[in-house]
């Protein structure tokens, strides 16, 4: 559940409102590191799930918690590298400097700079990173009773759950964050400080259904098709991808180079 908290303190909840003089961003911390950080608690979070199948001292949940680790350390190289098509574009780690890199109009959101493949990779890692329907092995009903979590009732079990639910709303607003320009959205003349917050809320609120919607639509894949799905589809298009934007990058910035050496010459 910590590490839940801790990536939504880096999160942009609002715009920059000015408050006795004094200017305020609504966002707990804004580390230049922040998407570093980003990444590492989100590694951390595996630890849970690996120390309570563990510590169950029951065999099936402990099967549970390895899928578990599994799952993550395999998911995490595709989020991690669509998460760096970003940083190569806004070239910054602090998610409020990609909040401002997206802020210029609508077309210039993420999603539509970095063409339309990231979010969807990026949106399939994170599911998985969370252990969400279709990508919930780790509770896998039929052949591993309840999962890492069958020795546990009381406020041991609610924490589970609560880590599941508070790490579906933080990257939620990860999402919106990254590809979705964060606040950023059509304001009016009163209360210019409201309407960046309902923004980012509405779009959370957006991807929280979505994840719903999810749930029941689609059936559980099996544990192969998982595996199969992270190391020969999502990193593959996720690295290519990477390539491709960094490419263009370079391209750009060598076109410009030669164009004002021509100009000089």
């Amino acid at each position: 559940l910590l590490p839940a908290l801790l990536i939504f303190t880096i999160v942009p909840v609002g715009g920059v409102v000015t408050i006795a003089h004094h200017t305020v961003e609504l966002q707990v911390a804004d580390p230049p590191i922040g998407i570093l950080l980003l990444l590492a608690f989100s590694s951390v979070s595996v630890y849970g799930t690996m120390l309570a199948g563990w510590a169950s001292g029951s065999k099936y949940p402990l099967l549970g918690s390895i899928r578990a680790s599994a799952q993550m350390i395999s998911y995490e190289a595709a989020m991690g590298l669509t998460i760096a098509t970003v940083v190569i574009v806004t070239h910054s780690l602090s998610t409020r400097a990609i909040v401002d890199a997206q802020a210029a109009s609508f077309f210039h959101w993420n999603i539509f700079r970095l063409g339309i493949l990231p979010f969807p990779l990026f949106l399939v890692a994170v599911t998985a990173e969370l252990n969400r329907p279709p990508f919930d092995l780790t509770e896998g009903e039929q052949e591993l009773v309840g999962g890492f979590n069958t020795e546990y009732s009381s406020l041991r079990f609610a924490l589970f759950y609560l880590s599941e639910f508070m790490n579906t709303i933080t990257m939620s607003a990860v999402m919106v964050t990254l590809f979705f320009g964060g606040p950023d959205g059509p304001g009016f003349h009163f209360l210019r400080w409201l309407w960046p917050i309902v923004w980012f809320a509405g779009k959370t609120v957006v991807f929280l259904y979505a994840y719903v919607w999810i749930r029941a639509a689609l059936p559980r894949l099996r544990y192969d098709q998982l595996m199969g799905i992270g190391w020969k589809v999502l990193i593959p298009f996720s690295l290519g991808w990477l390539l491709v934007v960094a490419a263009f990058r370079v391209g750009t910035v060598w076109g410009f180079g030669v164009f004002v050496g021509c100009a000089l010459a």
